[in-house]
């Protein structure tokens, strides 16, 4: 009978145990990145009133299972179910992240690691990517600069995320190095048929941002006896302003007497040709004179470059080649170009020294077309190539948002239409995640039996991020609510054997009377 007191006292504690984890579990319900806990049972201690025999084969008798008395009941495990994955909460914000596949997020309190399934994150006052609960800081990779130029994610090291830092804030400027001419030069337009010639503008970009039109005219060309040539065309440069549509060559000087004269004979000598190539020796040619300026060729409709200053194909029915020039701005700025001292430094690079003005402008014109259009020409330029931005310059820009791809890659969006690899967050897997003790705060960190953290990206552990969502619970309220049901019928049953133990007891007790 006290046998089955003290049974009854271990079933009962080990029932309200279950009854704790249950009630743990409804609690958790919504609690992002939850995984709920389950209590296993195993029978205690038995005392042996008799030994099993074997078989006797010379009296013939059978062998005897053991007789043996049960003393209760104990937890056998309470274990997470942590490889199942809760259902998914879309929250529209860009900072909360959810896990596709068996992966941890990796955070840190300044001297240890943990691990966690809430990806409710937010960037603190210094950019750091962190957990909205604690303002853990969320581990991950920074980027490196590889041989190429090229910014990629450095697995090499393992650090906190300064996403939003006052460095990644800006994106610097980039000078333009590709320029293009495209539509069709009707030699009957009204344009071409004046010295005036037909007007291109091309936007341009220095190295500090500054913007700059590049202006040229297209003039026919003519022979000796000033007749023109049908198909051949001069190309020349008219004026370069900058960004308040002032000249960066210098203004007439008045105060010492010069005449009007001989401030545009000054000016003319900087409208020629800036242009620049390398002739068949290696040789760089610049700064063309009037008398030889870069001459556009028309043959079958495709443009082509004769002169001095061929750049590309000069294979009349090759328009893949992009036959062209290059624009050598810095040729001038550099004190190479003729009467470099009138220049008006002041409008260049804001009044800095002129070390790299802008790149050398690579300049396609092999889709310009030499037809008939009805007296019309549509001639024009740009930056950046025909069917490409690669290489048209930008200002600087300003950080305008922060997205977050599916294998974890941070990339920032500037005003200047750049984009930038801020860094790529890491997770961690393990050999039995459900060996990883709770520590809280939706916090798990490692142990003997969980194995150590394999930190990777998580796309290479063949799982996915789902940025603006959160992952729920994995609480079953229908499972809980019938564990409940039967745990509290376990707990009432242990219950009776405590009560009918005790009416024995009084019966023997009742025997002296």
């Amino acid at each position: 009978m006290m046998r089955s007191l003290f049974s009854g006292v271990a079933g009962l504690k080990t029932h309200q145990t279950k009854m704790d984890v249950i009630g743990n579990n409804i609690a958790n319900v919504n609690t992002v990145g939850y995984k709920t806990a389950q209590v296993t049972f195993k029978d205690l201690l038995y005392q042996t009133t008799q030994s099993a025999t074997g078989a006797n084969d010379a009296t013939g008798r059978a062998g005897i299972n053991p007789k043996q008395i049960g003393l209760g009941v104990t937890n056998g495990t309470i274990y997470s179910n942590i490889t199942a994955g809760g259902s998914t909460e879309t929250t529209g914000n860009p900072f909360d992240i959810m896990i596709n596949g068996d992966s941890f997020f990796i955070v840190t309190d300044g001297n240890n690691q943990f691990y966690t399934r809430a990806g409710a994150f937010t960037v603190d006052a210094k950019g750091t990517l962190a957990m909205t609960a604690n303002g853990y800081p969320v581990m991950g990779y920074g980027t490196t600069t590889n041989t190429d130029g090229d910014v990629v994610i450095d697995t090499s090291k393992l650090s906190t995320l300064p996403i939003n830092s006052s460095q990644n804030q800006t994106s610097p400027a980039d000078a333009t190095s590709k320029a293009y001419f495209t539509g069709i030069l009707d030699s009957n337009s009204d344009a071409l048929s004046t010295d005036n010639g037909q007007s291109i503008n091309v936007q341009i970009f220095d190295n500090e941002g500054y913007s700059y039109t590049v202006q040229y005219k297209v003039l026919p060309v003519k022979d000796t006896n000033g007749n023109t040539v049908q198909g051949k065309f001069n190309l020349t440069i008219s004026d370069i302003l900058d960004s308040t549509g002032s000249t960066i060559f210098r203004d007439q000087d008045t105060a010492n007497n010069e005449t009007a004269a001989a401030y545009a004979a000054a000016k003319e000598e900087y409208f020629t040709p800036l242009l620049s190539s390398t002739d068949s020796a290696g040789t760089t040619i610049t700064n063309a004179t009037a008398a030889n300026p870069l001459v556009i060729t028309f043959e079958n409709a495709h443009g082509t470059v004769s002169g001095p200053y061929i750049s590309g194909s000069t294979d009349a029915t090759d328009a893949t080649k992009g036959a062209g020039f290059t624009l050598n701005i810095n040729a001038l700025a550099n004190g190479t170009g003729p009467n470099n001292t009138n220049i008006d430094v002041t409008k260049l690079k804001n009044g800095a020294g002129i070390e790299a003005f802008t790149k050398e402008i690579e300049t396609d014109i092999s889709t310009i077309q030499n037809v008939d259009n009805k007296g019309t020409s549509t001639i024009n330029g740009g930056n950046g190539g025909v069917s490409s931005t690669t290489g048209s310059g930008w200002r600087v820009g300003t950080l305008s948002a922060i997205s977050i791809g599916v294998d974890g890659k941070i990339t920032g969006t500037y005003t200047n239409g750049q984009t930038a690899l801020l860094g790529q967050i890491a997770t961690a897997t393990f050999s039995n995640a459900s060996g990883l003790q709770k520590e809280g705060d939706n916090l798990y960190s490692a142990t003997q039996n969980s194995g150590d953290a394999k930190v990777n990206t998580v796309d290479s552990n063949g799982g996915s991020f789902t940025p603006g969502a959160l992952e729920m619970s994995n609480v079953d309220l229908s499972s809980e609510f019938t564990s409940m049901i039967t745990t509290q019928r376990g707990f009432q049953a242990n219950s009776r054997i405590i009560t009918v133990s005790d009416t024995l007891l009084e019966e023997l007790i009742n025997l002296k009377r």
